[in-house]
């Protein structure tokens, strides 16, 4: 479709629809696909962020630009963060309730903009828990956008959980465990370690908890999206939407990017990679990334890169130092690995072309965190995963993970989340060539023909903005 033809169909009874994501590329890149699907049905995006992140947005296809447009709003500094932060990927984790901090003095510009503009709708992530009570006031009706998957959020719990007026969760090990209100058999639940990890989401650094920035969208919102689609996980959906919340829960389908952000197409840095990666046998390379921002201990990358030494498969490692590091490249990794292993595996420690090395025929294994955006693109490409969750919801992907035989979990103790390179060893090996992983690598295959179909995610993606169309803000 040209884009004149889209462009003149924002015209009369096309929506105009704004859409605020909270301040991580794993938020925002989702939002910005989510936009580009509503914007090639001839809708206006107003696409807000602060001015560095709208810079390092993937550039638009030249059909949808003239439909999307990015709005910058100044980001109030906080002394405590470095200058330019702007984004969770500009600050070590420690950092992370100081930018929240700012993202909520956002408030009055982001009131100022939505009461000039005007729009039908406004699709917005958890973090601004003050934006329903806005949007309210400007008669303008708002989606919640969860970039996560709806089990997630079925464990996290109804409204009045959340708001932190009825919990009956006040110990660690009572999230060990699925919660009363899930009805059916369940096995998503944290580790203890995770919890433990996890429990400065539970407290009001930023102010407030995260559970109660969640709570409040989701309680002043008209609807919830999700990134999924109903049939992965329809008991959880009818569980959010009948029994939780009370209010439409659609699913807008995986937003599968169609490139890597758009960042990589005459990237110079594929052309070595590739190279390399043509050397190696089909399905024989183990690729690792686990991301920069809940980063490995010293002693879990020692334990991680020895068990891919022990495991004598070819590997790809991006291995990210997390922001703000001073740590020298060369101390990182144990002492001689890189000489050990040369020739058969390499470390990067820069950005990678992550899709197009997903894409490529001579990987046969994921090791990854569980982020939700990564797993969608490796089982795009019927890739099995090894698991190694680290932060967040990743332990609950986790579990859903395993439940589907999509993948494996690395054996971790159970207190303080330690693994051994045996461990690593032996789960790469047994997802990658054993005869009993073979359920693995039938699963990933299978389910590459839902994950990987892009006409069912537009189809979903249809749906959502239809409900859009049909409950638009009265003129």
């Amino acid at each position: 479709m040209e884009s004149k033809s889209l462009a003149s169909m924002a015209d009369g009874n096309k929506l105009h629809v704004v859409v605020f994501p909270w301040l991580a590329f794993g938020h925002i890149i989702p939002f910005f696909e989510l936009s580009k699907r509503i914007a090639q049905r001839g809708h206006r995006i107003s696409f807000v962020s602060t001015p560095r992140n709208i810079l390092r947005l993937p550039k638009l296809p030249p059909h949808l630009a003239p439909l999307i447009d990015l709005v910058k709003l100044t980001f109030p500094h906080h002394p405590n963060l470095p200058e330019n932060a702007e984004a969770t990927m500009d600050v070590p984790h420690h950092m992370v309730k100081y930018l929240k901090m700012s993202f909520d003095g956002l408030d009055v510009p982001l009131a100022r903009f939505l009461e000039s503009s005007a729009p039908d709708w406004l699709i917005h992530d958890f973090a601004p828990h003050w934006l329903p009570p806005i949007a309210a006031k400007l008669g303008i009706p708002c989606a919640f956008f969860c970039i996560l998957q709806a089990s997630a959020l079925g464990f996290f719990g109804p409204i009045s959980v959340l708001l932190g007026v009825d919990d009956p969760r006040s110990e660690p090990e009572h999230f060990t465990v699925p919660p009363k209100w899930v009805p059916f058999p369940s096995n998503v639940a944290f580790r203890l370690y995770e919890i433990l990890r996890n429990s400065d989401n539970l407290s009001p650094d930023s102010g407030v908890t995260d559970f109660y920035r969640l709570g409040s969208v989701i309680q002043g919102c008209d609807v919830v999206a999700v990134r999924n689609y109903k049939e992965y996980e329809p008991q959880w959906f009818r569980l959010l939407e009948e029994e939780l919340y009370e209010k439409p829960v659609i699913p807008v389908g995986l937003l599968p990017p169609a490139t890597q952000n758009g960042r990589d197409q005459k990237d110079e840095k594929w052309v070595p990679i590739r190279e390399w990666l043509g050397k190696q046998g089909k399905g024989t390379v183990v690729y690792i990334a686990l991301g920069s921002e809940a980063p490995l201990s010293k002693e879990e990358v020692t334990e991680l890169a020895l068990g891919l030494e022990l495991s004598e498969f070819p590997f790809f490692w991006v291995l990210r130092k997390p922001p703000g590091s001073a740590e020298d490249d060369s101390e990182v990794l144990p002492d001689g690995f890189e000489e050990r292993v040369k020739g058969r595996g390499v470390v990067c420690m820069a950005w990678a072309p992550q899709v197009r090395i997903l894409g490529h025929p001579s990987v046969g294994v994921f090791l990854t965190h569980c982020g939700w955006s990564w797993v969608i693109e490796a089982i795009a490409f019927g890739c099995p995963l090894v698991l190694l969750p680290l932060y967040v919801d990743q332990g609950l992907n986790c579990r859903g993970f395993e439940e589907k035989k999509m993948g494996l979990e690395i054996a971790r103790d159970e207190r303080d989340g330690s693994f051994t390179r045996e461990s690593v060893a032996e789960s790469l090996r047994l997802v990658m060539v054993d005869e009993q992983g073979e359920t693995y690598r039938a699963e990933a295959r299978e389910m590459r023909e839902i994950f990987g179909d892009m006409d069912r995610h537009d189809r979903h993606a249809g749906e959502f903005v239809r409900y859009l169309e049909e409950h638009r803000r009265p003129t």
